[in-house]
């Protein structure tokens, strides 16, 4: 589940760890109250206005933006809020901002120059453990120094039977090059940012960038946090924190009915039991010369309402031309599937207006296959994966 910037600096400073501090705003007028009450807070003169959306790149895009007075608050809020915002890391069509963070100018003049950093922990799945990843291009897009000067990122795993350990948190610091009070801060920065990844639940903490202020302050200017769903419901108050806005409607509405659905880009709609099996059929799917659009396993049931339900939700992407069913029957009988598949394209009447294969393999798989083909349903039916694979070609190439 991702949260917003505002939402994981919350739970950073939770934890202990030093923000950038804003506040946020749904409309022009709250965001010039934020930054007079910052200003009285904070002491700043300026401000700096953010986007709240999903998605990383908001600068590029004119997601974020610097105020000098409070009229600028004011003009940039309204610029902002409202707008369809594109970067890097949405579709084509963006992604409309519905509040922004009016957040503390913290590039203030000082004793030193400041210094950005690029901080994260992530779980790195080859080896099973946590990873602080880390370098000091900070600001800049982790995946283009990653092409262009991998040598300045940095790692450091995490044993989950010790945790973090004090030379790992001074070793990050000297890698960036830091010394003082900058060193002490970054040691105390890293090891509260551990604690909170640990203490949430989180997949990943993001932050890009870790400021370094020209006092020798070390803070986190940004927050990008995703929280593992499978732990929301020890985390109820996190849970609080889902914005459904920016997810995808259709995925929200099947994870409403218990589905498991993830959209994609293909034309090929894939209803199936079984992770195993759905990563097997998207396969089978690139295999025959096409892309799956979605990821959708019905799980142990597929009864003719679950069947439905599954079908409408799949209909719902326009890219749609065609939909393999890919039921292995063990728990499930094949024929009850078939059935179930039947009865649905009954009901549904006209709104199905794609090629359906079926492809029923398991207990009284012969049964099934008969159902169908006696149905009198304009519904395709096969046994092996290849088949099923040369009918959806065949069907697609109409």
């Amino acid at each position: 589940m991702n949260i917003h910037e505002y939402q994981g600096k919350e739970i950073l400073a939770s934890y202990g760890v030093r923000i950038q501090r804003g506040i946020v705003a749904n409309n022009a007028v709250e965001a010039v109250a934020a930054a007079k009450q910052l200003t009285a807070e904070t002491g700043t003169g300026w401000h700096v206005i953010k986007a709240q959306i999903h998605a990383g790149g908001r600068g590029k895009g004119g997601g974020v933006k610097l105020a000098k007075n409070l009229q600028q608050v004011e003009e940039i809020a309204e610029q902002i809020i409202g707008m369809q915002l594109i970067t890097p890391q949405t579709s084509a069509e963006g992604k409309k901002v519905n509040k922004i963070l009016v957040a503390e100018d913290v590039y203030y003049p000082g004793e030193s120059e400041t210094s950005e950093f690029y901080v994260s922990v992530l779980l790195n799945r080859a080896t099973g453990r946590n990873m602080i990843m880390y370098s000091t291009e900070g600001g800049m897009d982790i995946e283009e120094v990653a092409e262009h000067t991998p040598h300045l990122i940095f790692t450091e795993e995490v044993d989950p039977n010790v945790g973090l350990q004090g030379f790992q948190a001074r070793r990050i610091a000297f890698n960036l090059g830091l010394s003082g009070n900058a060193f002490k801060e970054m040691i105390k920065f890293i090891d509260a940012l551990y604690n909170a990844y640990i203490g949430s639940d989180a997949s990943m903490f993001e932050i890009n960038p870790v400021l370094k202020t020209s006092d020798n302050k070390i803070m986190a200017v940004d927050a990008k946090v995703n929280i593992d769903d499978n732990a929301l419901y020890r985390q109820p108050k996190y849970a609080e924190m889902r914005d459904i806005r920016e997810e995808n409607p259709i995925e929200v509405e099947a994870k409403e009915v218990g589905l498991n659905y993830v959209d994609l880009d293909g034309t090929v709609g894939c209803m199936v039991n079984g992770a195993g099996l759905a990563m097997a059929t998207m396969d089978l799917i690139k295999y025959a010369g096409f892309e799956p659009a979605n990821f959708l396993d019905v799980g142990g049931t597929a009864d003719a309402k679950r069947v439905e339900t599954a079908f409408r939700i799949i209909l719902k992407d326009p890219n749609v031309k065609a939909i393999l069913i890919n039921i292995f029957g063990g728990i499930v009988r094949c024929d009850r599937v078939a059935q179930g598949v039947v009865d649905a394209y009954k009901n549904m009447g006209d709104a199905i207006n794609v090629p359906i294969i079926v492809r029923l393999q398991g207990t009284n798989a012969e049964i099934a296959k008969e159902l169908i083909d006696n149905s009198g349903m304009p519904i395709l039916s096969a046994v092996q994966f290849q088949e099923a694979a040369d009918q959806v070609k065949a069907a697609l190439s109409k």
